[in-house]
């Protein structure tokens, strides 16, 4: 058939065919397809793929594939950078992609760096990172050996642990280097916290003391408590030392003379922790800057104004059961606007400005799981076999640590987490040092760490 010819059939029968139905183009289509032979099949096989997969990155603007990627989830993003070069580009140019991937692994993120390949460097740590939680493999282990006798007490510290034993000493380690620096003579330690110069200790003879670390110096000795003294804290701004102890009382002391400025008294159980905290948060008691003063039994915590007046009176008592059949773990979190305490019946957040109850988080056999740790992200737990980590947006447990036979303390004082910044967040350098500490039946510590990246 001449070109003319031809062109004027192609014209007619296609005029024809549009004005057909669906069904009567599909028939006309089969009939065709039944009388072409390989080349034709050929062809029309070659030509449908491009037809019917049309890259749409590459035909929509900028901004709107950018918009699109934002919905794809961590590893369909990674995917989607092999597809072809010109997807990679369009992917690695975008920030906002990798900055909202970050985030959804529990990423802190830097607003101000723009830098697109910066954050997908980042995201691409992160998945490692991730990936090394999800398959218990991001940490290890170490101990540390040099006590005689049980060690009860542990504090740490910017990469320093301290340690209390009933041998009648203190020890303080580099745990980095797993080297003691200090080593000096005490009595039994129930409750240990120091900073560069010193040391205090609360101690089973009903005492606490304060001790020079370069001298081992006892330079104050605070006597009053009629039990056992299981914490500690002290405020070298205020002047102020507190103590809990197993005679259902907390002491407010000078921690310049060691004169007992106060006691506090309502308690009706040993007082297992005190916990000395500026106030974030601005409500009808409190300001912001005010330093409050929370102290906790089995089954209460008081919270008192401690630095308005020395002779404060308690500002609220928080409990998870009205008759006292529900006791509070030997944990307890306050970081100035949340309090966080974990019971049989769950994980309790209060929010501080009201009192209120936020949330109770209830993970799996809960009944047996403690609070180390916690976080605007992460939550650090444990229990008498693993150390765990949760993601607290979704309540769910994403990694676990296997935990030898440690021994055991009911008033929560021989095991502490360590590094606690990567609970807001991990990003790329927090994930380093000291996760927990626990005290062994052989006087050692055992310690878990972060793993180097790989």
């Amino acid at each position: 058939m001449e070109k003319k010819d031809f062109e004027a059939w192609l014209d007619n029968i296609s005029i024809t065919f549009l004005s057909l139905t669906d069904l009567q183009k599909n028939e006309t289509l089969d009939h065709l397809i039944s009388l072409s032979g390989a080349v034709q099949l050929r062809h029309l096989s070659n030509n449908l793929e491009i037809l019917l997969k049309r890259d749409f990155l590459k035909l929509l603007p900028l901004e709107l594939s950018f918009y699109l990627l934002k919905w794809l989830d961590p590893q369909t993003l990674l995917t989607c950078c092999l597809v072809s070069k010109q997807w990679n580009k369009v992917i690695s140019a975008c920030t906002e992609v990798w900055q909202t991937a970050c985030k959804n692994l529990g990423w802190q993120i830097d607003d101000s760096v723009q830098d697109p390949q910066h954050w997908k460097k980042v995201y691409l740590k992160a998945i490692l990172r991730m990936k090394q939680l999800k398959d218990h493999e991001a940490f290890e282990t170490s101990s540390l050996i040099g006590h005689s006798a049980r060690v009860y007490a542990l504090y740490y510290k910017d990469g320093l642990l301290c340690t209390g034993s009933d041998d009648l000493s203190a020890k303080l380690w580099d745990v980095s280097t797993g080297q003691c620096i200090y080593g000096i003579q005490t009595h039994t330690c129930a409750a240990v916290k120091f900073d560069e110069q010193k040391l205090v200790t609360g101690s089973f003879d009903n005492t606490v003391a304060c001790w020079e670390w370069s001298s081992g110096a006892k330079t104050q000795h605070f006597r009053g408590h009629t039990g056992a003294v299981f914490s500690v804290d002290y405020n070298d701004e205020l002047d102020i030392l507190v103590s809990g102890s197993a005679d259902f009382t907390v002491k407010v002391w000078a921690l310049s003379t060691g004169t007992c400025l106060n006691t506090l008294t309502g308690h009706t159980e040993w007082v297992t922790k005190v916990v000395l905290q500026k106030c974030k948060v601005k409500s009808l008691m409190h300001s912001p800057g005010d330093y409050i003063l929370l102290s906790a039994d089995k089954y209460e915590i008081k919270i008192w104004p401690i630095g308005r007046e020395i002779n404060c009176k308690c500002l609220k008592t928080l409990s998870v059961s009205e008759d006292r059949s529900i006791s509070l773990q030997p944990r307890l979190h306050f970081d100035g606007k949340y309090i966080v305490c974990s019971s049989a019946l769950g994980l309790y957040q209060w929010d501080f400005a009201s009192y209120d109850v936020l949330r109770v988080i209830k993970p799996p056999d809960f009944s047996n799981v403690s609070l180390l740790g916690f976080g605007e992200i992460f939550a650090l737990l444990f229990d008498n076999r693993y150390l765990y980590i949760m993601d607290l947006r979704t309540e769910k447990l994403i990694s676990r640590w296997p935990l030898p036979e440690y021994r055991k303390s009911k008033r929560g004082s021989s095991f502490l987490a360590g590094e606690t910044s990567w609970l807001n967040g991990l990003n790329g350098h927090n994930d380093m040092g000291l996760v927990f500490a626990t005290s062994m039946p052989d006087h050692s510590i055992h310690l878990v760490l972060w793993k180097e990246h790989g």
